[in-house]
Formats: C-alpha cells, structure tokens, sequence
C-alpha cells in the first residue's frame, strides 16, 4: 500500500508540474489566436455595418414617404410642399420626392386604392373620395465594394392616403 501511495504522488507531482509548464507556455497563445482570427473577424464587421447601414438608410425612406403622406393628410394637397416634406424628413441627403406626388380620384378595395374618373361610385355605393401617392427614392452606395452583390443599391417607397 505505501507503494500505491508514493506511485500516486508521484504521478499527482507530475500532472501538477505538466499543468504548470502548460500554463506558462500559453502566455502569448492570446497573441497568435487574434493574429489568426482578426483577418476573418475585421471585414465580418465591417460587412455587418455596412448591411445595418443599408437597412437603416431604407427605413428613412420609408420614413419619409409616411412624412409626404402626413403632410398631404394634415395640409391637403401640394405637390411642392409635399415634396419639401419627403426630403426635409430626414437627415439622409440623397431622398428625393420621385415621381412627384400624385392626386387621384379612387375607390378603396381589397387590394390597395382603384383609381376612377370622378364623378364616380364605388362598389359599396359610397363616393369616389380623394387621395394622394407620395413617393421617396434615394441611392445607398456601400461602404466596400462586394464582388457578387454590387455598390450601390436603389431604395424606394411609396405611401397612399385619403386626403377627402
């Protein structure tokens, strides 16, 4: 039995002297594991702003597509200043108010607005009423040209409201 025991602690000392040089030697291991993996991880970053970007600069189109509507819904309609609405939206530079706001005389259906020659009734029997399509567009060009997908990219959007 003391035999055993001093096989043990022999074996113990050495899986403690085996740790102890494993842990000393990793010091720079930190070093060569971002040396390794920076070249993967700094363009994946920069892929994934660049996608947020894109993302973010359609939701202000959209934005200001909603905002031209507002303004036909609270002033009637204008196309100048509707226009001036669209592009004073937002803080993205390249939105432009086009095709220019457009008034129509439309029945409401299942599937969007049908326009009509005013007078006019609709399937319900109610009056034609009308509305205004206001549209944004603007260009996203990206912050790195990708290979397969392009540089830039058009963003638009369109928003239809009943003004009477």
């Amino acid at each position: 039995m003391p035999r055993q025991i001093a096989t043990w602690r022999k074996t113990a000392s050495a899986l403690r002297q085996t740790a102890r040089r494993f842990i000393v030697a990793t010091e720079g291991a930190a070093l060569v594991e971002f040396s390794l993996f920076a070249p993967i991880l700094l363009p994946m970053i920069v892929c994934t702003m660049d996608f947020g970007l894109g993302i973010y600069r359609n939701m202000q189109v959209q934005h200001a597509a909603q905002a031209g509507a507002q303004y036909a819904i609270a002033h009637g309609y204008d196309s100048s200043s509707i226009s001036s609405a669209v592009t004073n939206a937002t803080d993205f530079a390249g939105i432009s108010a086009s095709p220019a706001p457009n008034q129509f005389s439309g029945c409401p259906s299942d599937t969007g607005v049908t326009q009509v020659t005013p007078p006019a009734t609709c399937a319900g029997g109610a009056v034609a009423g009308g509305y205004v399509t206001v549209s944004a567009q603007a260009t996203y060009t990206t912050i790195v040209s990708y290979p397969l997908v392009g540089s830039s990219f058009s963003l638009s959007a369109q928003s239809t409201v009943r003004i009477q």
